[in-house]
């Protein structure tokens, strides 16, 4: 169980969409953009768990059809909703072995378009000291005015399905949890204004 790491920060990445011609920077307001992880438990029901501190910085340009994502998670922010016994297994060396790898990152400078709209990411997850290509499919992408402070912003959601055992993750497999984690990243980021 797993995993909705730094996808979260990437899932940012997708979000960064003005509609103006030129390259923009966004950051991710973490309150609302917590990655998170859904896995199989024991061949049946699906359990979820996130990450409760993350950091994005994500810049595009529309005009050139191009942009850049940087996230970091906080791996020791894990929870799985079970704080007295199963967060410290996940955080434990046979998961996310949180005291020797505090942080997982995603990077991407290979963002896709569809028209002004981005639709996917492609770029490197580096957990528990491994990197391996990991690509973020983008829906319900859409930038606009906060209704509340007026501040632009884009959002968006981000899902992969990735591999624990591709990152050495291995215990408990194949049953508790699976070893395919699907990602869900719910994204909102404000414009810079520097």
């Amino acid at each position: 169980m797993m995993i909705r790491l730094a996808l979260a920060g990437a899932a940012a990445a997708v979000i960064a969409l003005p509609v103006a011609a030129q390259q923009q920077t966004y950051i991710l307001d973490p309150v609302h953009s917590q990655p998170g992880f859904e896995a199989r438990h024991l061949g049946m029901s699906t359990q979820v768990g996130s990450f409760a501190k993350s950091s994005s910085k994500v810049t595009i340009d529309r005009a050139a059809q191009k942009g850049n994502v940087d996230v970091t998670i906080d791996a020791t922010s894990i929870h799985t909703f079970d704080a007295t016994r199963l967060d410290a297994i996940v955080k434990g060396d046979k998961y996310f072995n949180v005291e020797k790898f505090p942080t997982i990152t995603y990077k991407s400078d290979n963002v896709k378009f569809d028209g002004d709209r981005v639709v996917r990411v492609e770029g490197e997850l580096t957990m528990l000291g491994v990197t391996k290509p990991v690509a973020l499919d983008v829906q319900s992408f859409a930038c606009g005015a906060n209704p509340f402070n007026k501040k632009a912003m884009c959002g968006g959601q981000a899902t992969a399905t990735i591999k624990r055992s591709d990152w050495g993750m291995t215990a408990g497999l194949p049953y508790a949890p699976s070893d395919e984690i699907k990602l869900v990243i719910p994204i909102e980021a404000y414009q810079s204004e520097s």
